[in-house]
């Protein structure tokens, strides 16, 4: 399945794993680029060290393969982020929550491959004009920090809007998923959600449960009222959180303070009264745990199969 994707990026398969922050690191980020995809490491607001432990450890473990490294950009260390990617000579980064802009030039001359997510046409159309190679069409059904409109509905109106390859992202969980993808016009797919169970991703084995035992009703939106929704799995602590949003009785600072910390301590301690399970609305979809490169070459199977009908 050769695209603009796998050639601009010398991968195997179109497929890009998602920069979760606390979840992406070195070790579900080496099997994904060993399997023949693009296996991409959270910046976050991780301590600068850290970070270039992970890259370091994902360059000796992949060898010459690519892969990447995203990059919040309204993290507070995001300009340190910045440069150590072109100090460490990362292949290829990945942006959301912001602007690209003002690093697209040093990136770009350092030889860094630069993709960055966004949700709107409007922003896909200034990072293809700033220099960006790509562009991550995300839509609402995606787990984390969401924006509002359905990949259905922008992936088409994005590559219809610029010249750069698109990649779909938001809802993703099998081959029918990638193949509607490319009918759509993207030439490649980035999945988050799905990867929360590989083997090899290290989150919790509470987190990872939840998210093999959800049903197609069990994410939920919350953050609303902050201007910055987040899809997460449904438990008692999100629900709480989403009906006291709803009735006046968390404020927005309110809500900022109880959350602060509760991706980690979902993530890290699978903690069910204060931790956020990031989750998209593929709950129900994803119903086992197996190796990376088994989940990918079983979804491409599937989706080439389709596409060849």
């Amino acid at each position: 399945m050769t695209t603009r994707i796998t050639e601009l990026l010398g991968i195997k398969y179109p497929i890009l794993q998602g920069g979760m922050a606390w979840i992406a690191e070195t070790t579900l980020a080496s099997a994904v680029t060993n399997a023949g995809g693009l296996g991409i490491i959270a910046g976050g607001s991780a301590p600068i060290d850290y970070l270039r432990d992970q890259i370091r450890k994902t360059k000796a473990s992949v060898g010459d393969k690519p892969f990447g490294v995203n990059i919040m950009l309204m993290s507070p260390n995001a300009e340190e982020l910045a440069q150590l990617v072109i100090d460490e000579g990362v292949p290829v980064v990945t942006t959301g929550a912001g602007n690209a802009g003002k690093y697209m030039a040093a990136w770009k001359e350092a030889g860094i491959k630069v993709i960055p997510v966004v949700p709107s046409v409007a922003l896909a159309k200034r990072m293809e004009r700033a220099g960006a190679d790509a562009v991550v069409a995300e839509g609402t059904e995606s787990g984390g920090h969401i924006g509002e409109n359905t990949t259905m509905c922008l992936v088409p109106q994005v590559v219809d809007a610029v010249e750069i390859p698109v990649i779909a992202a938001g809802g993703i969980a099998d081959g029918r998923g990638i193949a509607a993808s490319f009918m759509l016009g993207a030439e490649g797919v980035q999945l988050g959600t799905r990867f929360l169970a590989a083997e090899e991703c290290q989150i919790h084995p509470t987190y990872k449960e939840l998210v093999v035992k959800a049903k197609d009703t069990d994410s939920i939106v919350t953050g609303r009222t902050t201007g910055h929704p987040c899809r997460n799995v449904k438990t008692k602590f999100s629900k709480k959180l989403a009906s006291g949003e709803m009735n006046g009785s968390i404020t927005p600072d309110e809500f900022e303070q109880i959350t602060l910390g509760s991706l980690r301590k979902a993530v890290q301690d699978g903690n069910l009264d204060e931790g956020s399970f990031l989750c998209g609305a593929i709950a129900g979809m994803v119903t086992k745990v197996e190796p990376a490169k088994d989940m990918i070459e079983e979804m491409f199977s599937q989706a080439e199969a389709l596409l060849n009908k």
